[in-house]
């Protein structure tokens, strides 16, 4: 294809797919020539000397592609991870269909999976969905998969971090120092959302930034309120399944942008001893069409509980790669009111930003190129047919074939 000739959007992608096959291509002619050079190693007569040749090995490398040898190692043992778990994924990015962004993410995964099968699910599943969302998106995609896919097991390795619970205050220069908490998700959670609110009530006459406000909200309540006061108020909402809600099972707590997960139980906990200060509201879903609440109300501005069930819903602002969390949107109409209904159906969460961009004609449905945008809810289930293993096998074969 001639990439002079064809629209912009268009150029872009065709330079932003070569770009991702040079760097594959890049990284299997590394790790060709420390193949070929490690059997030429192995053939020498001198165990001495094979040592000796060794150590160069990853030097000589990293000089050729201008880095340090740690990140050398380090990229190596991405290719190596992903070309031996996930073939199809690894023929993708040879493919240009995924960057080497996107595929440190996933070899980051493949490290934190324990089982084959698991391996196999992911190596079916996540191209389709790596190819068409922003690396943040993939990010949060991945650790919902982790939690599924291997839940008992990230339960333990949950469990087991929440005991390095710490805090750390590190002083830095000109009179100003670092806190930094290690919590569970839920509580840094709750924490963020409480700050943000109490920050945004102080009114626009308060000539702080937004940060300054909460930076000196956190400061009073950490050095004024009594140590025993641990009531957390803030709005948080989570997906549990209902077997999970129960405790007949073991699973997680996912948050509704998807952000973080924490295990259910630890959920529970919270629910049977915060003394009744904890109010909870239950959210049904049409498992068909995923609407909530579709009642239609009278006028522009939704409720209250039908604004928190949409940003429930929908977790993120729904414009293109944009993860600004819902709860910190506008409810905004796709099909503007007095037209458009104010209905769960037809409400969506907008940030200020992308908003203001709908409301002057420049974010529409159909982007300027003429490409479609579909509006989708946060995925909280990992989806797809079931784990293929001729399609692995088929994939490892191929990559063998073009090593020989």
């Amino acid at each position: 294809m001639d990439v002079d000739t064809v629209t912009s959007p268009v150029r872009l992608a065709v330079l932003t797919r070569a770009q991702a096959q040079a760097e594959a291509a890049a990284w299997s002619a590394m790790m060709s020539y420390r193949d070929a050079e490690t059997a030429r190693i192995d053939a020498l007569g001198s165990s001495l000397q094979q040592a000796t040749e060794r150590a160069g090995l990853v030097l000589e490398i990293a000089q050729a592609v201008g880095l340090s040898e740690a990140q050398t190692y380090a990229r190596l043992a991405v290719a190596d991870r992903v070309r031996e778990c996930a073939p199809a994924t690894w023929l993708a990015f040879c493919a240009g269909r995924i960057d080497g962004v996107r595929v440190r993410d996933i070899s980051r995964t493949l490290d934190r999976l324990e089982r084959t099968e698991s391996w196999l699910r992911l190596d079916q599943t996540v191209v389709a969905y790596a190819e068409c969302h922003t690396p943040a998106e993939l990010r949060a995609w991945l650790r919902r998969f982790v939690t599924r896919v291997e839940a008992d097991l990230a339960l333990q390795r949950a469990e087991a971090e929440r005991e390095h619970r710490t805090v750390e205050v590190t002083h830095g220069d000109d009179g100003m120092s670092w806190i930094n908490a290690y919590l569970p998700s839920h509580a840094a959670a709750a924490i963020a959302k409480r700050l943000r609110r109490e920050a945004k009530a102080l009114g626009a006459n308060d000539d702080r930034t937004r940060g300054q406000r909460m930076a000196d909200l956190f400061t009073s309540w950490l050095t004024t309120n009594q140590a025993t006061d641990t009531t957390t108020v803030a709005d948080i909402a989570v997906v549990l399944e209902a077997d999970a809600l129960t405790g007949s099972v073991d699973g997680f707590a996912e948050a509704a942008d998807g952000s973080w997960a924490v295990p259910a139980s630890w959920i529970l906990h919270k629910i049977t001893t915060d003394d009744g200060a904890a109010f909870w509201h239950r959210m049904l879903k049409d498992p068909i069409t995923h609407d909530v609440l579709a009642h239609e109300y009278v006028g522009r501005f939704s409720p209250e509980i039908l604004t928190k069930a949409i940003a429930f819903r929908d977790g993120i602002c729904r414009a293109p790669g944009c993860m600004k969390p819902a709860d910190e949107c506008d409810a905004d109409h796709r099909e503007p009111w007095p037209a458009g209904e104010t209905s769960g159906r037809n409400l969506w969460p907008l940030c200020r930003r992308h908003h203001t961009l709908k409301g002057h004609q420049v974010l529409r449905w159909v982007l300027p190129s003429g490409t479609t945008i579909p509006a989708s809810t946060t995925q909280h289930h990992i989806r797809g047919e079931p784990p293929s293993q001729v399609e692995h096998t088929l994939a490892k074969l191929t990559i063998k074939h073009s090593r020989d």
